[in-house]
């Protein structure tokens, strides 16, 4: 159970914060819902209290999380496979994971296929996606503003367009 203030990522979306816990009738059925905000695109969420479990709400990463996310994003190992199609669905099956690391890998693999020989559309959006989950999280766990957090990663990048 979360609070109203407590910082959680929302797997697919992002991180934010709870900002009320309100009980809203749907469709004639009555329930409690976290309404959370995420502060990348000013979006507003309505999750089920009910439903926590099955969508993988959780907590923002500690300062050790960030630490092992920033030397995932400084590992130039990337293991991807040459298959358009079976790298495509790999990486969505890590962003949907909602695990922060596995996310991160996808921002660093596609970040070093750019580099290396440049995004389909399909992949570039799936970049532009990851990173924005990567980032509202580091944003919120850091407690720095996005464009602070956009220059640390512009440094894992240097000479690389891409974040």
């Amino acid at each position: 159970m979360f609070n109203i203030g407590d910082k959680v990522v929302y797997p697919m979306h992002g991180a934010g914060v709870i900002e009320a816990i309100e009980e809203k009738e749907i469709l004639g059925a009555w329930k409690k819902y976290y309404i959370m905000n995420i502060p990348i695109g000013d979006m507003k969420v309505m999750i089920p209290l009910d439903n926590v479990g099955q969508v993988g709400l959780r907590e923002v990463i500690d300062g050790d999380g960030v630490e092992q996310v920033f030397s995932i994003l400084r590992d130039n190992h990337s293991k991807m496979s040459a298959n358009w199609n079976r790298r495509y669905r790999a990486n969505m099956e890590k962003i949907k994971s909602g695990d922060i690391f596995k996310v991160a890998e996808v921002v660093r693999n596609l970040a070093l296929r750019e580099q290396e020989k440049g995004l389909s559309t399909g992949e570039r959006k799936m970049l532009d996606s990851a990173r924005q989950i990567l980032v509202s999280e580091l944003i919120l766990a850091k407690n720095i503003s996005e464009q602070d957090m956009d220059e640390i990663l512009r440094q894992f990048f240097i000479g690389k367009e891409i974040i």
